[in-house]
């Protein structure tokens, strides 16, 4: 059974607007008004995910925005646009269309995987990255040759499979056995998997969805994943926060613990023990404190006024 995706409206103390970017639309969650930290979902979930976040970033004087990603929840579902180069292009463009000339972009799961790739792919935009549950992408892709980390992610390798993977995520069970195998103890808990089950069955979800791990494994080898590769060799040269689950059994924290030497900037390592792979609904108490903590140590932005004429 579909889902229509007004249902991904979720109130709450935010507010709900779509805005155009990298031709796309896209559909925002934003509470607060300040420095703007933009929150990046991962898989299999949507802006929800980050309800926490955005009453305590806005409690605390910022302009706290969650968006949907491409192919997720409320924005577009173009049929193609799932490699990370389009990703960080629709970010930077969302950030942009909400007023801003920089964020701080925070992401979990596959929105960290962004989020790390965003001072490589589009710097001018990124003042900071926090990545919740996520390594460096070159970092991931190496670790993949050691038989612990391969071993995690076989799952990566069984969404390649053509359909199976969608009706899997679309059936009854489907996200509920992805958040259990992923989380701690304790999470999730019925309205989370509920809701997750019912975003996913929004058209398309299934399989856009899919696509994201589709392009991360088949484009190693193209001339696109070198392209990549390429932009993000450079070390990272912004302020870094991770946060990483000791339970996590999807990226195990030592090869989370590895992004670190390709950090040359201000780096903040913070393994939450009894926590698995979705940091923010698991730990939100804890993911809270050291997100404010971090933001706060960050230098204040520096808006250069326009001259008289505009320019």
């Amino acid at each position: 059974m579909t889902v229509d995706a007004a249902e991904i409206l979720v109130e709450g103390p935010w507010r709900h607007r779509f805005v155009a970017a990298n031709g796309a639309r896209f559909h925002v969650a934003e509470a607060g008004a300040g420095p703007l930290v933009l929150l990046l979902h991962g898989f299999p979930q949507f802006w929800w995910a980050w309800r926490t976040q955005l009453a305590a970033l806005a409690d605390a004087g910022y302009h706290a925005v969650a968006m949907d990603l491409r192919g997720y929840g409320a924005s577009d579902k173009p049929p193609r646009g799932y490699d990370t180069p389009t990703s960080a292009a629709d970010v930077a463009g969302v950030v942009r269309a909400l007023g801003a000339q920089q964020a701080t972009i925070v992401g979990h799961d596959w929105g960290g995987w962004i989020a790390w790739s965003m001072p490589g792919l589009q710097p001018r935009v990124t003042r900071a990255v926090g990545a919740l549950g996520m390594a460096h992408p070159l970092t991931l892709r190496a670790s993949l040759t050691g038989r612990r980390q391969r071993r995690a992610a076989r799952r990566l390798l069984t969404f390649q499979a053509p359909l199976a993977p969608e009706r899997a995520m679309g059936g009854k069970d489907g996200v509920a056995r992805v958040l259990r195998a992923w989380a701690g103890p304790g999470w999730p808990d019925a309205e989370s998997e509920w809701r997750y089950t019912r975003a996913m069955r929004v058209p398309f979800v299934a399989h856009t969805s899919m696509e994201y791990y589709r392009w991360a494994a088949r484009s190693v080898l193209r001339t696109d994943g070198r392209r990549f590769a390429a932009a993000l060799r450079d070390p990272v040269r912004v302020p870094v926060l991770q946060i990483h689950g000791g339970l996590d059994p999807w990226v195990l924290p030592e090869t989370a613990a590895l992004s670190g030497a390709r950090v040359d900037a201000p780096l903040r390592f913070e393994l939450l023990p009894s926590a698995g792979h979705f940091l923010p609904e698991e730990a939100p108490d804890q993911v809270n404190a050291i997100l404010l903590d971090w933001l706060g140590s960050l230098r204040p932005v520096r808006v250069r006024p326009l001259s008289s004429s505009g320019r």
